[in-house]
């Protein structure tokens, strides 16, 4: 069994989970189910949600997460955007390691802020971009894909709660840290559209990122569509990757040793070119569990804290993510409607 030696004695990793509404009820049920990990609390200002999820997991419940400073090892941050800096802070500057969901903060000064706790305190700070973890990212980075051209969307029905965060920093900031992490390139230039229709913040954000590598990424996030849809596509010279997150789907499609153009040609002209063409290239399908992803990161998180080994999302890929979703911000302050 994985255990810690956090504060001087051996046992499993002692955790818990500020907020549990829509996410963090499954960061507290994964948790809760964990090798070396014991779910100590659960933390949430709603009596009723609160003492809901205590009950089920066998933990204690508590309405502010500050209580749980003496009690945990680690706890993962899943209250509402402008509350993580509130939230993370305190737990940081007595000692608590943090998994805070994404994005890291609403603002990249807010960002540096938890940095700074977590650099001082000497203990972990990670950043919950769980996309990082989908098998399909994950076995696209294996096979080294160059992207060259990236489109993606993310869409979903208006919500009615959460407004407060708009659609770049909530939806479009996935694919914002995808890119980044793929890359490795700096973004040389934005344009970007986008505004308010039924909220204080945008509601519809599209952006054309290009990077300084070459690559060229059109991100979509809307929460004004009648379907959900989480698309990511990436093309370059030997690939074609297509992730249906929402369908829990992936194809890969990339070009055998024996492909050129001539062996193409001849394909397209027979009488079945589907089945000429499959002997010219590697079809991959991905099945993707419904939770996987999101198991994967809190394992890679806890690993990392018992082994002393570096984070796969850290607090600094967090606040490039926050950094450049507010230049896509300012991008469509030209062309941005609402109030």
């Amino acid at each position: 069994m994985l255990t810690s030696v956090f504060g001087g004695s051996e046992g499993p990793l002692r955790a818990a989970v500020l907020g549990v509404g829509n996410l963090g009820r499954h960061h507290a049920r994964i948790l809760s189910e964990m090798d070396g990990v014991e779910l100590v609390a659960v933390a949430d200002p709603n009596v009723e949600r609160g003492e809901a999820a205590a009950k089920i997991h066998g933990c204690r419940w508590v309405e502010d997460g500050g209580a749980l400073i003496d009690l945990i090892d680690f706890a993962v941050v899943a209250v509402p955007t402008p509350l993580h800096l509130s939230c993370a802070l305190p737990l940081l500057e007595g000692g608590v390691a943090c998994l805070v969901e994404k994005p890291l903060a609403p603002s990249p000064e807010e960002c540096g802020e938890l940095i700074k706790a977590a650099k001082e305190s000497g203990v972990a700070l990670g950043v919950g971009h769980v996309e990082r973890f989908d098998p399909s990212f994950r076995r696209a980075l294996e096979l080294g894909i160059e992207p060259r051209f990236v489109e993606a969307h993310r869409l979903t029905p208006y919500p009615f709660r959460g407004t407060e965060t708009g659609v770049v920093l909530d939806l479009m900031i996935h694919d914002i840290d995808l890119l980044l992490a793929w890359s490795g390139q700096e973004v040389e230039s934005i344009d970007a559209v986008g505004g308010a229709t039924l909220s204080a913040t945008e509601d519809i954000a599209s952006a054309r990122l290009r990077f300084t590598g070459g690559l060229v990424a059109n991100l979509t996030a809307s929460r004004l569509s009648l379907k959900a849809m989480r698309r990511f596509r990436v093309f370059g010279p030997d690939c074609y990757l297509s992730v249906d997150s929402r369908d829990r789907y992936a194809l890969l499609v990339s070009k055998k040793e024996n492909f050129d153009l001539e062996a193409a040609s001849v394909a397209a002209a027979t009488s079945n070119p589907a089945e000429a063409f499959s002997d010219l290239l590697n079809t991959e399908e991905l099945s993707l569990d419904d939770d996987e992803p999101l198991r994967a990161e809190l394992e890679a998180f806890r690993d990392a804290l018992v082994q002393g080994s570096p984070l796969p999302v850290t607090g600094e890929d967090g606040l490039k993510a926050v950094t450049l979703a507010h230049r896509v911000l300012e991008a469509m302050k030209d062309s941005c409607w609402g109030d």
